[in-house]
């Protein structure tokens, strides 16, 4: 049973309790990600995210980690696309000290400029890193190459450029700008009763926050290849498809659909690339979905001199879910998996918390248990296969990053 409480200043709280664990998980969620910025503040919600740790009107860096650790507790943060997280889990008996810490981070974080800069080299260290894991940078390419210059298809982390520019007044008026009451959700799941919602209010019920129109921004889908020439073993290839928004009436055709194509061991993807023909040790695919928009990705890295059998075999299989559609088999298999993934991630409290945060925030409703699976088990066949000829057209982006840079000869 979820509960959802808004308080006065448009924080809105929801609750879920599970009496049968000892656990409880609490985030704060705030609507803002790296989609909200723009080419001078790229890099800006994630820097944040960081100086959140860095120390409060109260407490030390150190005194904000060892709170935690000397309850036995965790307490970590995220960054995406479209919204920011500060999250914790501790045994019950200790959920209002976390509630109390992860506050403390909220409204009295101090950011001064010693702090801001061995955090930006942090975080700089952190972009050397990823640019060190080509098989990540690739997906970035594709966000790129499908949304352009649209803040969907900026880097999460930023640029040494614009994180060199952020001050403590560059944060707070972001602050200001985009956490803002009506932008944030306090999940909390666990064994926590009701009451908690007032503990909950008491911290972030009165607070007001400056505002900024953001104007709507609706990302157009595009068809472009980007490549990279880069010192590698391997060659890795993204192919991306128009998906479809966050909570579509069609989504779960669509999870299916790439459930079936590349998203386990028995996927079409994986048992054509890796063990029939042997090609590449990763291939998969996945579907983002955003608030307004969506992305079908398929992945796969192999050896240079293997790139074009590779994307000749990943169009072939395309090519024949399409034509032939899916089998009654493949389709059962998928809504069991499907379900049997959701049940089991409901066992976890931090899953819970996530699940229901991301609700709130995106789509403003909570469906239960029965309702989601009776919409997996309405999925059907024909609906999976329409599905399949509407997203996998010749409308497509493809990024790459190879010893060479140089495309499959297909799309030379």
């Amino acid at each position: 049973m979820i509960n959802k409480y808004t308080c006065q200043n448009g924080v809105r709280i929801v609750l879920e309790n599970i009496p049968t664990v000892r656990s409880v998980a609490i985030g704060v969620w705030i609507g803002t990600g790296s989609r909200n910025e723009n080419p001078q503040t790229n890099g800006i919600s994630h820097f944040l995210e960081h100086m959140f740790f860095k120390g409060t009107t109260s407490r030390t860096a150190k005194e904000i980690a060892e709170a935690f650790d000397s309850i036995g507790g965790q307490v970590n943060a995220f960054t995406s696309k479209e919204y920011t997280c500060y999250y914790a889990k501790v045994l019950d008996t200790h959920s209002k000290l976390a509630l109390d810490v992860l506050a403390d981070m909220f409204f009295n974080s101090t950011f001064v400029e010693e702090e801001l800069n061995k955090e930006r080299n942090v975080v700089l260290e952190e972009i050397k890193m990823y640019e060190d894991t080509p098989d990540d940078i690739v997906h970035d390419l594709l966000t790129r190459a499908v949304y352009e210059d649209h803040p969907l298809g900026y880097p999460i982390l930023g640029t040494e450029e614009t994180l060199n520019t952020f001050t403590g007044e560059t944060l707070k008026t972001y602050i200001s700008e985009r956490y803002t009451p009506e932008n944030v959700v306090i999940s909390i799941a666990g064994n926590v009763s009701e009451s908690f919602i007032q503990e909950v209010e008491n911290y972030f019920g009165s607070y007001q926050g400056g505002s900024k129109e953001i104007p709507e921004n609706i990302p157009a889908f595009h068809s472009n290849r980007i490549s990279r020439k880069k010192e590698t073993e391997q060659a890795h290839l993204c192919i991306g498809f128009e998906g479809l928004k966050v909570g579509h009436e069609d989504i779960y055709s669509l999870i299916t659909l790439n459930n079936i194509l590349g998203g386990s061991m028995s996927s079409r993807l994986f048992q054509e690339v890796r063990e029939q023909r042997g090609l590449a040790y990763s291939v998969f695919s996945y579907h983002s979905a955003y608030q307004d928009s969506g992305i079908v990705t398929v992945y796969g890295g192999t050896g240079a001199k293997q790139l074009d059998v590779l994307f000749e075999t990943i169009q072939e299989t395309l090519d024949k879910l399409k034509q032939n559609g899916i089998t009654e088999k493949e389709i059962t298999n998928s809504k069991e998996q499907l379900k049997g993934s959701l049940m089991l991630s409901l066992e976890s409290t931090n899953s819970r918390m996530s699940r229901n945060g991301k609700n709130e925030l995106l789509l403003k409703r909570h469906r239960s248990l029965d309702e989601i699976i009776e919409q997996i088990d309405a999925v059907s066949k024909k609906g999976v296969d329409e599905m399949a000829r509407a997203v996998f057209t010749d409308q497509y982006s493809v990024t790459l990053i190879s010893p060479d840079g140089e495309f499959p000869n297909k799309l030379s």
